[in-house]
């Protein structure tokens, strides 16, 4: 009986809701492309990454220590008693000889003499065409200015500054030779890797000879315009240089060629000094910075007026270079404070002799990428199976996990692991995927409301819709009461309609819902119409404890409902078509039945099958024979008794059962049950049927009499049933006595 074309509830199997799940691939195209994002790494999201690194340095900056490195400053302090700048090559000059004479290893200059120097005695001869010819005679004979210094950078260990800035030179296509610094190579031709700049600001050709040494100070900023990284080595105009830091180190040490090693991912690092500095793919290195430190300054003027105490430059790597206001030597650092860029290249020399350089593997990229892709594929994962709270936490605890793990390999090991886009990515997928499992969720419930909405009430409906455990996909056994009814004399009142299909259509569709209504109002389910039929069941999909008692309120209001319907009709009636009156039975059975969903792979029915629900339908099909509106079973009749009037009807095996059933009619309910009049129609009937099953024949039709005329007074309507039995006693009072009669009735028909 659960079978039909009737209304269907079709919901997706758990097996298919886990084997695929759109939210899930969504995730994953949008983990995809967040991979994407990151291989690009357009600017936002490299700034993102290289704040943290500053936040990093900010809350954990490297300690100040005594390192032998000095800054010569060419402080305001110094231009107000030397003089503007650029002052005369002859005080660079005496400046130098005074670093050496003070104990210096080496020199270097953030600064380029690229120009000669204007206050060079011939130069003065050459510009002052009124002095005399003999004063002029004298000047030219001196040496240039240029020449002194020369003298000077030829007797010491100093480096000269270079730096990369578009000047012309080579669209003007003035042939330019390149000093080359003396060099090897460890491994690939490193020359791809390294950045490359346009053109090289070079010293004067004389100095350049003197000078031991030459590197480059330029430093390139970051996209934010702080300054994070150095090139320690570079190409320039087709020449491979040291920066100057690196530059200095390598002629304090002697000035022996350097080193550069790379391997097939790019520069591996520098040897210089014997020392190897890893550097970054590109040749650059990431410097660990401290604060400003004042002791790392000598004001340039206080070594020329000898105020400089004694030992304090012995030893030192010198840098000159300038923090004067008016000069604009300032850079941003990720400190957050700007500092002079001689600084910056002290602290990479601080960094590189301390070993505190920062590192940033080659092949850190990648590992962020897989990274990043095994946190938000595990989000994916567990999204389904989580409630929103628990994933929301348990991400949360993941990412911290992963950012003190970023934190202190920063604080341990020196290492930049990029804590902000895996964080970042995984954050989003959790939203997409809490919010994805919210719009699935309210699918989920839309679907539950969709399906059940016209077989339960909406009251079941929402509680469906809230419990995901309350729909058990794929089915149960569980204790149902199943109810079954059928309109009696189909065909008359179909016969009314010959002409008039639509009108027949909104008969049965009124009569449906006059029947339906009561059940949903109880609790029940739907499980399908079948023309003029309705199949129920109660206790399923969400539990009912009282399910046989409110089987049996469905029943009984649902005849109620259908001789209210009937006197309405009779009421609108127009024609003098006779209108003939609906009459239903209606059976109700309790017990164990299999409930749930059943039907092929992709469409299913929700619906209940077992002996409960085939002896309902039989009982059903007996209403009309015992002429009863109601019959309810033996097993909901013992849990109802004493709340429902029940009359005992009869013990029958109904078709295809071997065992009887006893079946009772459902008189009333709780009031009609309470009343003295009943109690003694009940009580007549129990001894009617108790004579009917002793063979003793007379008796029992005495009590029929006596049941017709308690029935009268009571309003209720027996004489079918009374009718029956006298009949049924009247053709077995014909018969030879039956050794064997058990008072039991054998039903032919469904």
């Amino acid at each position: 009986m659960s079978g039909g074309n009737g209304g269907k509830i079709k919901v997706v199997t758990l097996w298919r809701a886990r084997k695929f799940s759109w939210s899930r691939l969504s995730g994953f195209l949008l983990v995809f492309s967040l991979l994407t994002l990151r291989i690009v790494d357009p600017i936002f999201v490299e700034r993102l990454r290289l704040q943290a690194f500053d936040q990093f340095q900010r809350l954990n900056p490297r300690e100040i220590a005594p390192f032998p490195v000095a800054i010569l400053d060419i402080d305001d302090r110094s231009l107000n008693e030397v003089g503007q700048w650029p002052w005369p090559r002859t005080v660079i000059a005496d400046l130098t000889d005074r670093v050496f004479q003070a104990g210096a290893a080496a020199m270097a200059f953030d600064i380029v003499f690229s120009e000669p120097d204007r206050l060079s005695p011939g130069s003065i001869a050459a510009d002052n065409p009124g002095i005399s010819n003999e004063l002029r005679s004298q000047l030219m004979q001196l040496p240039s200015n240029d020449a002194v210094l020369a003298q000077s950078f030829s007797r010491n260990r100093v480096v000269l500054g270079e730096t990369s800035v578009r000047s012309g030179l080579q669209a003007s296509g003035i042939e330019r030779q390149i000093k080359q610094v003396p060099h090897a190579v460890i491994g690939s031709d490193p020359r791809p890797y390294l950045l490359k700049f346009p053109e090289l600001i070079q010293n004067l050709p004389i100095l350049n000879e003197a000078a031991p040494g030459r590197g480059v100070f330029t430093v390139l900023p970051d996209a934010d315009g702080v300054y994070r990284r150095v090139p320690v080595v570079m190409m320039v105009e087709g020449a491979m240089r040291l920066s100057l830091s690196l530059e200095l180190l390598r002629i304090a040490t002697g000035g022996d060629a350097f080193a550069v090693r790379s391997n097939d991912a790019g520069i591996d690092g520098v040897v210089v000094a014997g020392q190897v500095i890893r550097t970054q793919g590109d040749g650059t290195v990431w410097t660990r910075f401290s604060a400003s430190d004042p002791n790392r300054f000598v004001s340039a003027a206080d070594l020329l007026q000898g105020r400089v105490p004694q030992n304090r430059l012995a030893g030192r790597l010198v840098l000159v270079g300038t923090s004067a206001i008016g000069l604009e030597d300032f850079r941003a650092t990720p400190l957050g404070v700007p500092m002079a860029g001689v600084e910056i290249h002290a602290q990479l020399l601080e960094n590189v002799l301390s070993g505190t350089l920062l590192r940033r593997d080659n092949i850190a990229d990648g590992k962020e990428l897989l990274i990043t892709a095994a946190m938000t594929i595990l989000v994916i994962a567990l999204a389904p199976m989580l409630h929103a709270g628990v994933l929301i936490a348990s991400t949360l605890l993941l990412v911290s996990a992963y950012g003190i793990y970023s934190y202190v390999m920063f604080l341990w090991q020196g290492q930049l692991v990029d804590p902000t886009f895996p964080i970042a990515a995984t954050m989003l997928i959790v939203m997409f995927m809490s919010s994805t499992n919210y719009l699935r969720e309210e699918r989920r419930r839309n679907r539950i409301r969709n399906a059940f909405g016209q077989y339960v009430t909406p009251a079941l409906v929402a509680q469906l819709a809230e419990s995901r455990e309350a729909l058990q996909l794929g089915g149960e056994r569980r204790d149902l009461s199943v109810l079954f009814s059928d309109v009696r004399g189909f065909t008359t009142i179909s016969e009314e309609f010959s002409d008039d299909p639509q009108g027949l259509t909104k008969l049965m569709n009124e009569m449906l819902t006059v029947m339906s209504e009561p059940i949903l109002n109880s609790g029940g389910t739907i499980d399908k119409f079948m023309g003029d039929a309705v199949m129920a069941f109660w206790n399923a999909p969400l539990e009912t404890k009282d399910h046989p008692q409110a089987g049996c309120r469905a029943a009984l209001e649902m005849v109620r409902a259908v001789e209210e319907f009937n006197r309405n009709r009779m009421a609108n009636q127009t024609g003098n078509e006779p209108v003939h009156p609906i009459h239903m039975g209606v059976a109700v059975n309790s017990g164990p039945c299999f409930v749930g969903n059943m039907g092929s792979k992709s469409r299913f029915d929700y619906t209940v099958l077992g002996d409960t629900v085939n002896v309902a339908s039989r009982l059903e099909g007996q209403t009309k024979h015992y002429g009863m509106s109601i019959i309810i079973g033996e097993k909901t009749a013992r849990i109802v008794e004493g709340e429902f009037a029940l009359l005992e009807l009869d013990l029958i095996r109904v078709k295809g059962k071997h065992e009887p059933e006893r079946i009772f009619g459902l008189m009333g309910g709780e009031r009609l049950a309470a009343t003295e009049e009943f109690k003694t129609l009940s009580v007549v009937g129990a001894e009617m049927l108790i004579a009917y099953r002793a063979g003793q024949w007379q008796k029992a039709l005495e009590h029929i009499a006596e049941m017709e005329r308690q029935a009268s007074s009571l309003g209720l309507d027996l004489h079918g049933y009374c009718a029956l039995f006298q009949k049924r006693i009247a053709r077995l009072a014909e018969l030879p006595e039956d050794p064997e009669w058990e008072g039991i009735y054998d039903a032919s028909e469904k």
